[in-house]
């Protein structure tokens, strides 16, 4: 047993023999309440519901095919209850360690993206002295793809540029590698920029067996998002396996794979097919680590999973605890050792569900989704600022995401719980029914070959694509809600400046910096140290890097050949389509100085026309359009007479069941004698029986509900000639 092992059992049995000793709390009577019977509560919400069916409004079916009830209960959790099983031990469902944050907590890694190296070095620096415990630098695109900036379409997009060694000694000068973790993601081969970090480390005479964290590719990932790679998957495996045994005998705390689940949750996947495509993922780069000649424990270390974390707040715990013992049944199955069984998770909050309008919401969407993510265990976590759908983060809202964790860190005490969800009936039912839906949709994928084979046959892209097709049915038609964007919409708001990079300055500047550190350089030298790389050895690439070579120069050097190509899944936010349509109101409103002007015929005194005057400005507001309102009218003649005078494209009767058989045949044709171009609606539905009728009198069609939202809306552009 190792020694990290023994000092979890012994903290363990510390705190059992702790809690056995708590023998002294005092007894509390209960006996002056009657416990309700569960058929007495549902009767009870069967009365509050008011003929609304119970089990359409007290069950909620998600996109994940599980169905949440209305209440928990023991006598139907007890076989799943983990009596017998602790944290850190075992399949590690409750937890990576024994004392879970207790002595180490979370790691806080706040991105860090600024375009030029000596900037992001600042803010890396700055970072750790507000409160961060991470270095977390975030690679531009070109970077990631190991092309030179000169060569970069758009230098600095979401990360920093690095081109050169010259370039990492700047972003890594005077970090303390030695007592803080390095996060990189690199994209689809981790080679290049790897050879570029330990040239610096030991040129400035860094200890590379100290450094930490991960500089890890996801080239499957990168397939995934891209379509086709720039090299073979075989042969990013050669020299990821080249990369992984130099880090297991000089940097054993560095992983070199970071397998991302925010290319499926991005595209619209439910948490189902995010863990159960990341594992399959997973489990090809065990492998082909394996077949390169990796033993198993060294594979499995050499992997972190990265896990976006969505909008429902108890699946979202959920899944993080349903992961861990998948996980170490796989590694387990392939062999490997208990102490290589426990997954290393790193989340972040899933880019999906932000939203550009209303971005100060995205606090709130954040602090849920960071809370859930240690209730259920992650080993770090990094906290989006609030307007990255928007542009780069600046102090504000760096300072704001960063210190949502300190405060949980420091002040809400969530240090001291040791897997605080265990145990619940509704947490725990939730846990195994995703872990067996899990290993379910993971094994359709092995059945299919892996991966790479489901890919290219299109499987887990037409299952991605059917869940997104249902989340869009439903916002559009508002029975999933956004706030902010398809509900409740800010009117008075005033729009973030985007900040808009200046990628020609960006890439001007760089490529200055470029090729003066070139001009210092023995081309020479570099020529043929890049001779040498060999592929399959890792140290000729690092040499390659210490003489002066680029990062696409060693991308050269070390080989290049198309991939086979596979459909896309590509990137969505589930608010874009509603931010789509009121940008093109907004441009209309700026270019034209005119809008979509809807007029409100609210008919009788206020509470009369009221609820349904205010669900219909509501639903008009969501595409940023004119909607005119007033305090009722007594008769049909003056509603007409005043929306005459408005000169509105669409007219909408306001007011009630009882009084629309009366109002809308007397009303309705004198709206489309007054206003003939405008478009009639009805506030609210239409009984079977009265359909005909209220079509006969004039009504276009109703907004209540149950109307498509964004149909409804666009269909209000088109007519007033506004386009995308």
């Amino acid at each position: 047993m190792s020694d990290a092992k023994k000092t979890a059992e012994l903290d363990l049995q510390a705190i059992i023999k702790k809690a056995e000793s708590q023998t002294d709390f005092p007894q509390v009577s209960l006996d002056e309440f009657t416990p309700p019977t569960y058929e007495e509560w549902k009767q009870a919400c069967i009365e509050l519901l008011k003929g609304a069916p119970f089990e359409k409004k007290m069950y909620t079916k998600t996109y994940e095919g599980i169905t949440f009830e209305p209440m928990y209960f023991r006598a139907t959790t007890e076989e799943i209850l983990p009596k017998n099983s602790y944290p850190g031990m075992g399949d590690f469902l409750r937890g990576a360690t024994a004392n879970g944050y207790v002595n180490n907590a979370w790691g806080i890694a706040q991105p860090c993206d600024e375009t030029m190296p000596a900037e992001n070095n600042e803010l890396l620096k700055h970072e750790i002295d507000k409160g961060s415990s991470i270095y977390n630098v975030k690679l531009d695109s070109a970077t990631r793809d190991a092309l030179d900036a000169r060569q970069g379409e758009k230098v600095g997009d979401n990360g920093v540029s690095l081109t050169t060694l010259g370039d990492v000694e700047a972003l890594l000068n005077g970090l303390k590698l030695d007592q803080y973790p390095l996060y990189i993601y690199a994209g689809e081969s981790a080679a290049p920029i790897m050879a570029l970090i330990i040239a610096a480390v030991k040129k400035n005479g860094g200890d590379v067996s100290k450094l930490r964290g991960v500089i890890g590719a996801d080239p499957i990932g990168a397939l995934t998002l891209k379509g086709k790679l720039d090299q073979s998957l075989d042969k990013i495996f050669d020299e990821q396996a080249a990369l992984a045994k130099f880090a297991v005998k000089n940097c054993p705390g560095v992983k070199t794979f970071m397998v991302r689940s925010d290319v499926y949750s991005n595209g619209g996947a439910n948490d189902i097919q995010e863990l159960a495509y990341s594992l399959a993922t997973a489990v090809t780069y065990l492998r082909a680590m394996l077949d390169r000649g990796l033993t198993i424990d060294d594979a499995a270390e050499q992997i972190m999973f990265g896990v976006s974390m969505g909008a429902n707040f108890f699946m979202q715990i959920s899944k993080l605890r349903a992961i861990r013992p998948i996980w170490a049944q796989i590694v387990k199955a392939f062999g490997g050792s208990e102490e290589v069984q426990h997954i290393h998770l790193h989340a972040r909050p899933a880019k999906f569900f932000m939203t550009v309008y209303d971005p100060y919401v995205n606090l709130l969407r954040g602090a849920s989704q960071l809370f859930s993510a240690i209730a259920g265990g992650v080993e770090s976590y990094e906290n989006s600022a609030f307007d990255e759908p928007i542009r780069k983060g600046d102090e504000f809202s760096r300072r704001i995401a960063r210190n949502m964790q300190i405060i949980l860190r420091e002040e809400f005490g969530l240090v001291q719980p040791i897997d605080p969800a265990g145990g619940s009936w509704a947490v725990e039912t939730l846990t195994k029914q995703i872990k067996e839906k899990v290993w379910t949709e993971f094994q359709a994928v092995e059945g299919k070959g892996g991966i790479v084979a489901a890919l290219k046959e299109g499987y887990p892209q037409a299952q991605i694509d059917a869940v997104l097709a249902a989340r869009l049915k439903a916002v559009m038609g508002r029975r999933d809600r956004i706030v902010g964007t398809n509900m409740y919409p800010n009117m008075l708001e005033e729009r973030l400046d985007p900040r808009a990079e200046d990628f020609a300055e960006n890439k001007k500047v760089r490529a200055a910096a470029i090729e003066d550190y070139l001009g210092k350089v023995d081309a020479a030298a570099v020529k043929d140290a890049l001779a040498k790389v060999d592929a399959g050895n890792f140290e000729t690439v690092i040499d390659a890097a210490a003489k002066g070579a680029t990062i696409a120069d060693l991308r050269g050097a070390l080989g290049t050949g198309a991939s086979d190509e596979v459909k896309t899944i590509v990137p969505h936010r589930l608010a874009e389509k509603f931010e789509k349509l009121r940008e093109a109101t907004e441009k209309f409103k700026a270019e034209k100085n005119d809008n979509v002007k809807i007029f409100l015929a609210n008919m009788g005194p206020t509470p009369q026309h009221k609820a349904r005057a205010d669900f219909t400005t509501s639903f008009l507001q969501v595409g940023a359009f004119e909607v005119l309102g007033n305090n009722g009218f007594e008769t049909v003649d003056d509603a007409a007479k005043a929306a005459k005078e408005s000169g509105a494209d669409a007219v909408v009767i306001c007011s009630t069941d009882a009084t629309y058989p009366d109002i809308v045949p007397a009303l309705a044709p004198k709206l489309h004698e007054v206003l003939p171009n405008a478009t009639v609606y009805l506030a609210g539905t239409a009984p079977e029986e009265l359909v005909e009728t209220y079509k006969n009198a004039g009504i276009d069609d109703y907004i209540n509900i149950r109307s498509n939202c964004y149909q409804t809306l666009t269909a209000m552009q088109k007519k007033k000639g506004i386009r995308d």
